[in-house]
């Protein structure tokens, strides 16, 4: 019981992130329950008991309040990796997101910015050779030139969910944009 964790939902009852999902530790989602911050949709057949109560555990909890979700995603490590398709983008090797690293376009000793425009994926070996020069200097092309993706660009490029991965409650809430068969 110690790790179960809660799928959290925003009040339209979908999820706050794919990037990475949204998950509270149990014991968080009861906090929330208890100070009325949150509605629970689903509970696992676990129970917690104190002295006077027992309580089953929630798998799911949607938030009473909407949080307006960010307009574009967040400049994050994976999200980076995400929207390279995990490939080092000097030559097209597809990795583990452990498998690679992330390069300065224009290098940050030259003035380069962390940022979505400056920051692509690379896999170690490209990333050595490149070193402190810009991809013209040390004879490596893009294969994309980094962008600003859409948070809907990157929720497409989300690997695909495993049902196993994931308690049969949250399953609904995870494939609300998921097109429906015909």
């Amino acid at each position: 019981m110690l790790d179960l964790q809660t799928l959290v939902l925003n009040a339209d009852y979908r999820p706050l992130s794919y990037n990475p999902l949204s998950l509270w530790s149990w014991k968080d989602a009861f906090t929330a329950l208890f100070l009325d911050r949150v509605t629970l949709v689903a509970s696992y057949d676990v129970e917690a008991r104190s002295p006077s109560r027992s309580l089953k555990v929630p798998s799911v909890v949607a938030l009473k309040s909407y949080v307006a979700m960010a307009r574009s995603p967040a400049f994050t490590r994976y999200n980076i990796y995400l929207r390279d398709t995990f490939s080092c983008q000097y030559c097209g090797l597809r990795l583990p997101s452990g498998g690679l690293t992330f390069d300065h376009v224009v290098p940050r000793s030259r003035g380069g910015l962390s940022s979505w425009e400056n920051v692509v994926a690379a896999c170690s070996p490209c990333n050595l050779r490149k070193a402190n020069r810009t991809p013209e200097e040390a004879e490596m092309p893009l294969l994309n030139e980094p962008r600003r993706p859409s948070r809907y660009e990157l929720h497409r490029r989300q690997p695909e969910f495993d049902h196993r991965q994931y308690h049969h409650t949250w399953i609904d809430y995870l494939y609300w944009d998921s097109e429906l068969e015909t």
